[in-house]
């Protein structure tokens, strides 16, 4: 598992330029991949990142209909919960790879699940494919352009660091250095026995 962020990093830059073939969040999702595999699932998680990103877009018109803003913030909640599930079924694979090694007695717990560490990867994806589409803009000034490649040189340190990182808990894991623990993620304001909204009508 040594180079895991890598096989990630690719699967999610390709799904990002999949999406943008047609660049339209009801587009359909072709996985190329096995939907039951760690692949697939990686797929299917960046396009849910990579819809939600151009919902949160639309969203922010100034002149977008209010009934329309209230549709795609709904929309956006689902894809939030989407999102959470998804990481709990990554979460799931690594606890049934690992769950033969024995953790050594001096083993420590991570600030963070290895999935939520690669939510973080999808993410920095896709911010580095729209830093690099404002950096090749024709109609943008070059002050612009500028300060946009400058931030793009930190979200590609930031991707190598992080995924340098993820490969690191992944050998400490397998080695015993370090121990996975899942906390399932209860999302209350989408269950209607948690959130007083729902569960007071």
């Amino acid at each position: 598992m040594n180079n895991f962020a890598e096989q990630a990093n690719a699967i999610f830059d390709r799904c990002i330029v999949d999406y943008h073939v047609t660049d339209y969040v009801d587009a359909e999702r072709n996985n190329p991949f096995d939907p039951s595999s760690i692949d697939g699932i990686l797929y299917v998680k960046n396009w849910i990142d990579t819809v939600q990103w151009h919902l949160e877009d639309i969203i922010r018109n100034p002149e977008i209909d209010p009934k329309e803003a209230l549709v795609i913030k709904r929309r956006i909640d689902k894809s939030n919960q989407d999102r959470t599930d998804l990481v709990e079924v990554i979460d799931s694979y690594f606890l049934d790879k690992y769950q033969n090694i024995k953790p050594l007695p001096n083993a420590v717990i991570n600030t963070e699940t290895p999935a939520w560490a690669i939510d973080r990867l999808s993410i920095l994806a896709l911010k580095i494919y729209h830093m690099q589409k404002e950096v090749e803009r024709t109609d943008a000034s070059k002050e612009h352009k500028n300060a946009c490649q400058k931030k793009l040189a930190v979200l590609l340190e930031q991707r190598e660091d992080l995924s340098s990182a993820i490969n690191q808990l992944f050998s400490d894991i397998e080695a015993g250095r370090r121990y996975m623990k899942v906390y399932k993620q209860m999302k209350m304001y989408n269950d209607p026995s948690l959130n007083p909204i729902l569960y007071k009508k």
